[in-house]
Formats: C-alpha cells, sequence, structure tokens
C-alpha cells in the first residue's frame, strides 16, 4: 500500500512549524518519528494533506541535565535514550523501560515525543514518565504552557495538546539515588504492544516505605496512576502481607478495557500479578 498524496514540510525551527500548522490546521500532521504515522497513512486509515517533519529542528532533539532535574527534547530517539549516560544515572527508571519499547529498528527511529503525542494505551513511555512525575513543555500561538504527565494523556490516542500545538520537550525530577524502581510488563511476543504493564519507583527510610509511585499501561485506554496502591505501602515495610495488599489494591482500583488481547477480568488479573512483581523486585533490592 502507498499513502495518499500529501504536501511535505521540512522546517529547521519551532516557529516555522508552528506557523506551517496554524497555516494548515487540521489538514496537517506532525511527523515525529513515523513509527505509527506512516504505517497507518500507508494503509489509507489516515491521509494528512500535509506532512510537517520536525526531524530538522535541531533545538527538539537533547538531554540535558543539572542534577536536579533532566530536560529531553520531543524529537530525541528512542534509541538515544537507550544508550544515554545522564538517562542511566538521573532516570534509571526510564533507561530500564526504554529497552522493553518496540523492537531496536522502531526505537532507532521512534522518538520520546512522538510515543507521547501519539498515546497509545499501551506504550510504556507515558506509564514511566507519570511514575516519574514529570511534566511536558508544549508551544502553540499563544505561547508556551506546562502539562503534568497525568494530565497529558486524556484516553485512547488522545492528549491534552491542542490542534495548533507542538510538544517541545519533557521535563523530570533526578530519582533519589537511593530509589529503587522496577518495570514489568506481559506482551504476546517481547517487543510487542503491552497487554499489561506496571512501572514503579520506591523509597525507603528505616526500614519502611516512604514514598511510593506506581502506574499502569496497556490495562486502561490510558496510562495511570496507582493511587490506591501507593498509599497502601507507605509507611509500611515490604513484607508479602503488604506487597499483597497492595497488588489487590491495584488490580481493583484499574478500570480495564477488553479486546483480542484479554478481556478486563484477564487485564485486571494481570495488574495484581505485575504490580506483586515490582514490588517484590523493589522489596528484594538491598535486603
Amino acid at each position: 500500500m502507498k499513502p495518499a498524496a500529501f504536501d511535505y514540510h521540512a522546517p529547521t525551527t519551532i516557529a516555522d512549524a508552528l506557523a506551517l500548522l496554524e497555516r494548515h490546521g487540521s489538514d496537517a500532521r506532525l511527523l515525529a518519528g513515523g513509527q505509527t504515522l506512516l504505517p497507518m497513512m500507508n494503509f489509507r486509515l489516515v491521509a494528512p494533506d500535509v506532512l510537517i517533519d520536525l526531524g530538522r529542528i535541531p533545538e527538539l532533539a537533547f538531554i540535558e541535565s543539572d542534577g536536579r532535574h533532566v530536560r529531553i527534547g520531543a524529537m530525541t530517539r528512542q534509541r538515544t535514550l537507550e544508550f544515554s549516560s545522564v538517562i542511566a544515572r538521573d532516570l534509571p527508571l526510564l533507561h530500564a523501560a526504554i529497552k522493553m519499547v518496540g523492537h531496536l529498528p522502531t526505537r532507532s527511529r521512534g522518538t520520546i515525543g512522538g510515543s507521547l503525542a501519539n498515546a497509545d494505551s499501551s506504550a510504556e513511555i507515558p506509564m514511566v514518565l507519570q511514575v516519574l512525575e514529570a511534566e511536558m513543555r508544549v508551544a502553540g500561538p499563544q505561547g508556551e504552557r506546562t502539562i503534568p504527565a497525568a494530565e497529558f494523556v486524556v484516553d485512547a490516542m488522545t492528549t491534552s495538546l491542542a490542534e495548533d500545538e507542538i510538544l517541545i520537550d519533557i521535563r523530570a525530577p533526578a530519582m533519589p539515588p537511593d530509589a529503587r524502581f522496577a518495570v514489568e510488563e506481559f506482551s504476546r511476543r517481547r517487543g510487542d504492544f503491552a497487554i499489561a504493564a506496571v512501572a514503579a519507583m520506591v523509597t525507603m527510610q528505616d526500614g519502611v516505605c516512604h514514598s511510593a509511585r506506581l502506574a499502569t499501561a496497556g490495562v486502561s485506554p490510558a496510562s495511570s496512576r496507582l493511587h490506591a496502591a501507593e498509599q497502601s505501602l507507605e509507611g509500611q515495610a515490604l513484607d508479602a502481607t503488604v506487597i499483597e495488599r497492595a497488588a489487590q489494591a491495584a488490580s481493583e482500583a484499574v478500570e480495564p478495557s477488553a479486546d483480542r488481547n484479554g478481556s478486563e477480568s484477564y487485564r485486571r488479573h494481570l495488574t495484581k500479578v505485575l504490580t506483586r512483581r515490582v514490588l517484590q523486585r523493589v522489596a528484594s533490592e538491598h535486603a
């Protein structure tokens, strides 16, 4: 299959990209890696009249850290994140999760911003950024604004980005050096979309959980925090009973969707199993 005819633009600045987006409106689509958009165009599932390629805007591709916060340009390739010493040091949860994203060829072309803007319910990146409590900086005709990760993805393939806005970068607090973390997912084959996934970051103090953050992907139309499970962990030693209680709370909190890969009850069960696994991993760390 081949895509329908379209006009192609490759701006070299954010201002030029915004001007093109404002000019063409709903007739335009942004190209930020193309790992989902191009196949959809080839199958004629979408047929934009205009394609605006963000790949030639250097100010959108970078990784920088001041030791307290990490900033990642929206057009930073997933493969770059995978091999970044800054990400491995300051955001090791993201570093671990990025290896689960697709396959080497897709990570070589796919971008962190493209994954976020595509908002696939199974995507690992939106899930992890919720655990990290990251913020997304977006730009539009009215200027810039910041969107918390928990508010960025609102439904399957739907974000809080306005039609005339572009995701510029992601900012996340550097993880505490003593943070314990884990990510688990279940898919039919390695590299396939996650049927369910859970990510966790926990800090301990005097043998008990000081803070806990957990989030899911693949279970519901949009990734979400598992606040009930987090609350059940804080102030507790991570023994088998506490972990099982948190896993049960996680399974009860989600609102699973059903498709050919699994029923609602199946995804609820997977949420419980994967939550238990990530918490067992963080509990055993330095034990």
